[in-house]
Order: structure tokens, then C-alpha cells, then sequence
């Protein structure tokens, strides 16, 4: 299980990073673009995916992953129940989630690639 202090002190090391408390949710977001939301009772953990990713992800773990609501599925967005998650996966989730949403030199620079 992984927790929202577990994300927290990854997500701030992370470059252009900030934290929000937007209605009782905290999200993770470099300048408008969210990549990480909890939600309010912190069970489900929401996160940038690739659109062309998502079904697969979820049906390879359905007992961990789910996709969001009809309004959401617009969006590159998966959700994740946190009791399922360990901390290396929500680690990778997370990484690959802000890589989504910086400039690629920021990734690069951040992630010695």
C-alpha cells in the first residue's frame, strides 16, 4: 500500500513539481497539467498514461487498475487503487507519469537519459 506522503516526497523532487489542494484532492502538477491526483479518501490514485496504453494496463491488472470516469476518459489518465500499489510500481507510475508532462531535456537532465 502506498500512501499520499510516499508520492509526496517523490513527486517534490521532481523538477517544476508543485502541490495543490484542489477541493479536498491533492494533485501533483508542473504548471497546469496534472499528472498525479488522489483522491479525497486517498484510496484511488489518478496518473498520466498513454491513451493507447490504458485498456491494456487495466486488463493485465484489473484487481489494480482502472480507468477513470466517462467525463475523464478524454484524458491520458489511469486509475489505481493505492492499497494494491507497492513503492518501486507507484515510484515508476509516478516518474513516467510527470515525464508525460515536462519538456523533454527537463526528463533527460532529471533522469541522466
Amino acid at each position: 500500500m502506498i500512501t499520499v506522503e510516499q508520492v509526496r516526497a517523490l513527486a517534490l523532487t521532481l523538477p517544476r513539481t508543485s502541490e495543490h489542494l484542489i477541493r479536498d484532492r491533492v494533485k501533483f502538477r508542473v504548471g497546469a497539467i496534472v499528472y498525479v491526483a488522489f483522491s479525497r479518501d486517498e484510496t484511488v490514485m489518478g496518473f498520466a498514461f498513454p491513451k493507447e496504453e490504458r485498456a491494456a494496463l487495466v486488463e493485465s491488472e484489473p484487481e489494480k487498475f482502472h480507468l477513470p470516469g466517462e467525463s475523464d476518459m478524454r484524458f491520458n489518465w489511469v486509475h489505481a487503487w493505492t492499497s494494491a500499489l507497492d513503492e518501486p510500481e507507484m515510484r515508476e507510475l509516478v516518474v513516467e507519469a510527470w515525464r508525460m508532462v515536462v519538456p523533454k531535456k527537463v526528463a533527460a537532465a532529471r533522469l541522466g537519459l
